[in-house]
């Protein structure tokens, strides 16, 4: 996955400025601060959050010189660290409570004309189809698992997420070698310049 966001970040610092050298990124889910740390390497300012407690615990340990604290969507993140012009939210998404303040959090952090990549677990009716005939619908989908996933998002409802809280999306992008049977879907989409008042 993270060689299609690096790419998604490189053309929206290309369109806009200032240069990816001083790009400034926040991390909206950054768990254990692996994706954070390889933003990083390559000269992205990055500034994160998650809720869990041990994830936060090893991001910090792993990682003491990145910004990653305890917080979630549901905190006042942007009167806290202000906007950026790149959210990022892997995998994330498919374990929210409430999705509409997850996305309105998204459009708050975003500076006008920033960008938000959104991924979330990709599932397409063949994709379906297939873990049905193969017996692997039970493990795919991991009902068991604590903390697991609780939505599961298509291309139109997550675009009616995100258009809802003003974001315009601009494009999906899949992660994977076969478009049908991708792993994840990553939507592109951007805050408005100017927001039309009604």
């Amino acid at each position: 996955m993270l060689p299609t966001v690096l790419r998604e970040l490189a053309t929206s610092a290309s369109e806009r400025s200032p240069p990816p050298s001083e790009y400034r990124v926040f991390d909206l889910g950054c768990g254990n601060g692996s994706t954070a740390a390889i933003l990083a390497k390559h000269g992205y300012s990055v500034t994160g959050v998650d809720p869990s407690e041990d994830g936060i615990g090893i991001a910090n340990t792993s990682f003491p010189d990145l910004k990653l604290e305890l917080g979630s969507c549901y905190d006042d993140l942007a009167a806290r660290y202000g906007t950026f012009p790149v959210v990022l939210s892997l995998e994330v998404v498919e374990h929210v409570f409430f999705p509409r303040k997850f996305a309105k959090c998204i459009f708050d952090l975003l500076e006008p004309g920033g960008i938000a990549l959104i991924s979330t677990p990709y599932h397409s009716y063949w994709k379906n189809l297939a873990l049905a005939l193969s017996g692997k619908m039970d493990a795919h989908f991991t009902a068991l698992w604590d903390y697991g996933h609780i939505k599961f998002w298509s291309r139109t409802t997550l675009t009616t997420l995100l258009e809802e809280a003003g974001l315009r999306v601009e494009r999906f992008t899949r992660v994977g070698r076969i478009p049908a049977l991708a792993k994840s879907m990553i939507a592109i989409a951007r805050r408005p310049e100017t927001v039309i008042s009604e």
